[in-house]
């Protein structure tokens, strides 16, 4: 257990650019156009990448309180996002008023697997790595 509070500024951010990638590769290379909630995750997701990087080259284990918010937020609005996608009730809330519309799905793997359940699995182990972070 000692091992791996060591290293879980390391793993996330692996999770961050893996899900920074991914996203990249929905968009880019697929070219599946993100809707306004899924640019909100994006904000939050792209500068954990960048923020957890130096944190984990520095060790610097006190970024938690200013990372662990981003995640959890971002956590909340992919679940949001989700339950728009998959229950009909969440559906009837329209944050997405002009291009894409939020309840979409691009992709559906094995009928669970949406692009917002991507986001919400990342910002999850993001946030519980952090929090299993040992403050100095």
């Amino acid at each position: 257990m000692v091992v791996l509070r060591d290293q879980t500024l390391y793993l996330a951010w692996i999770v961050a650019v893996t899900a920074t990638l991914g996203s990249l590769y929905f968009s880019e290379i697929r070219g599946f156009i993100p809707c306004e909630l899924c640019w909100y995750q994006r904000i939050l997701m792209y500068p954990l990448s960048i923020l957890l990087g130096i944190a984990a080259f520095y060790s610097d284990k006190n970024i938690k309180k200013y990372v662990l918010p981003l995640s959890i937020f971002g956590a909340c609005l992919s679940l949001f996002h989700y339950l728009q996608q998959k229950l009909p009730g969440f559906a009837s809330i329209k944050p997405c008023t002009s291009g894409v519309p939020c309840n979409i799905q691009y992709i559906n793997w094995l009928n669970f697997i949406t692009i917002p359940f991507l986001a919400l699995t990342a910002f999850t182990f993001i946030s519980l790595l952090l929090i299993l972070t040992k403050a100095k």
